[in-house]
């Protein structure tokens, strides 16, 4: 291995005792392959998984569902009931068999589940905003009584708890995205006149309430060491919407919850402000003060090469998480730690579709939309 990189496979000690063998992640990626009828996880789906542990520290799965009325794509896993455990613990064993840690990310898509998939259609949101990104455009979500959002919470701390006794190694809170936690937090979804919403301090109220029901869960049921990690998206294109300030708020609170890792969800890991921070400075640079060490960072977003992800530690992210650069190069790497990073592919093989262990349906999602992977146009 080139000394240059060593620096990715620096061992990682988590609050929680959990230790994590290098700095590189597989980040969390929806691949549609789970079982449609009741997102029990299938066979191809974890044989693409147990490709993709073999070099790095852990492994965020894609979203979990913990509700049925949850659900934002066709073929999510399911986390909400207890049926859906057996398939669980195939997926984490297949990922811990390779030296990963198994992450289960967990959510709940809120106003961006699509009606045709939600029992009765029952769309639902933290207000009647409708969804203007994406295939739900326009769909109008009812909004949720307290005792509902309060059973919400409740249901990601089952979510939890399935995962743990399913052998999981950890959880990560899917609060970005568009997803429902962020609905609650931005002032664009949220308007909402009760405990959960108003100001900035109110609109956090339901996100760290879900943290706080998950941290519990993990006290009360798990054995062994357990990761709780974070997700968010650091601002919203809306007006009135989440801007770098209000997340540079939340962050300086989640960063005192005793959390294992907050994880940054970025299409490009350099990308700057867009308002209410200094516009002059990367996103990361500006999370990277405000938590001050306090709690461990994943950085994300288009890192392709070895030279990508050490320029990208160099800016003092703990860990880095990896989405399509490992379904485009499974190897990545093992390729670097041979001191082979030469060899590292950076664009989609277009005939490679079965010897990358890609199952058909995430297959036909990637190569259908142009510009999402290197390669497809």
């Amino acid at each position: 291995m080139n000394n240059k990189y060593a620096v990715l496979f620096e061992s990682q000690l988590l609050p929680s005792g959990v230790e994590l063998k290098n700095r590189i992640m597989m980040a969390p990626m929806t691949n549609f392959s789970s079982n449609p009828v009741d997102g029990t996880v299938t066979d191809e789906e974890i044989n693409y998984y147990i490709r993709r542990s073999k070099g790095v520290g852990a492994v965020i799965t894609a979203v979990a569902n913990i509700t049925p009325g949850g659900k934002g794509f066709k073929g999510e896993i399911g986390c909400y009931q207890d049926e859906q455990i057996p398939g669980l613990t195939k997926l984490a064993d297949g990922i811990k068999s390779q030296g990963a840690k198994a992450i289960l990310q967990i959510f709940h898509a809120g106003r961006m589940a699509p009606p045709e998939l939600v029992p009765n259609g029952d769309v639902v949101a933290p207000s009647n905003i409708p969804a203007e990104r994406g295939e739900t455009s326009g769909v109008v979500p009812r909004e949720l009584t307290v005792t509902e959002s309060e059973e919400i919470i409740v249901a990601f701390g089952e979510a939890t708890r399935r995962a743990i006794q399913a052998g999981f190694d950890g959880v990560e809170i899917h609060g970005a995205n568009g997803y429902l936690i962020q609905q609650f937090f931005s002032p664009h979804s949220n308007r909402r006149e009760d405990q959960f919403g108003g100001d900035l301090e109110k609109r956090m109220t339901f996100p760290l309430a879900v943290v706080d029901k998950v941290q519990h869960v993990v006290k009360e049921y798990a054995k062994n060491p357990f990761i709780v990690g974070y997700r968010f998206s650091p601002e919203e294109p809306e007006t009135p919407g989440i801007t770098m300030g209000d997340t540079l708020e939340l962050v300086d609170v989640l960063a005192d919850k005793g959390l294992d890792y907050l994880h940054v969800s970025l299409q490009d890991f350099w990308s700057k402000a867009r308002r209410g921070a200094d516009t002059t400075r990367t996103r990361v640079d500006l999370l990277l003060e405000k938590i001050h060490k306090r709690v461990l960072l994943i950085g994300v977003g288009s890192i392709y090469t070895a030279d990508d992800a050490e320029a990208a530690l160099k800016t003092g992210v703990e860990c880095l998480a990896l989405g399509r650069e490992l379904i485009i190069d499974p190897e990545w790497v093992q390729k670097i730690k041979d001191g082979n990073e030469s060899d590292i592919q950076t664009t989609l093989d277009l005939d490679g579709k079965d010897a990358l262990d890609i199952p058909d349906a995430f297959w036909n999602v990637i190569t259908f939309v142009p510009g999402w992977f290197p390669g497809v146009k």
